[in-house]
């Protein structure tokens, strides 16, 4: 019974395939991973520690705002509060930003979305 539920719950780490999109080649070779797993791997640990810095600025905004609702008025739990909530919004600021930047670089320099290099996609040498 167990085994009915268990698909539907499991969560893959891996986001991007292990084979390459444009020729086909697999880094897995002979059962034995490549250096080019690498950077599908080096991608995936990217692309997870976006999400988790999304999740922690949003509980730092959660917990700023719910400090500075509980304050009652007290000068310091009030300060702590800001302090939170300024904090969290630096923090969003300089992840979207860089985002901005990259994205800036990659059009300006690299020829956009559909050029040969892409500042979003981690290659090693081919």
């Amino acid at each position: 019974m167990l085994n009915l539920f268990l698909p539907a719950f499991t969560v893959f780490a891996q986001i991007q395939d292990w084979t390459n999109k444009e020729t086909g080649a697999s880094c897995v070779v002979d059962g034995v991973p490549t250096l080019k797993c690498l950077e599908i791997v080096f991608g995936n640990i990217l692309y997870m520690s976006s999400f988790f810095i999304i999740i922690v600025l949003f509980i730092m905004f959660v917990v700023g705002s719910f400090r500075y609702l509980t304050s009652f008025g007290n000068a310091e739990a009030i300060k702590k509060a800001q302090g939170t909530l300024k904090y969290a919004l630096i923090g969003f600021i300089l992840f979207v930003s860089a985002y901005l930047i990259m994205t800036i670089i990659q059009t300006l320099f690299l020829g956009g979305a559909g050029g040969k290099a892409n500042l979003f996609e981690f290659k090693l040498g081919e």
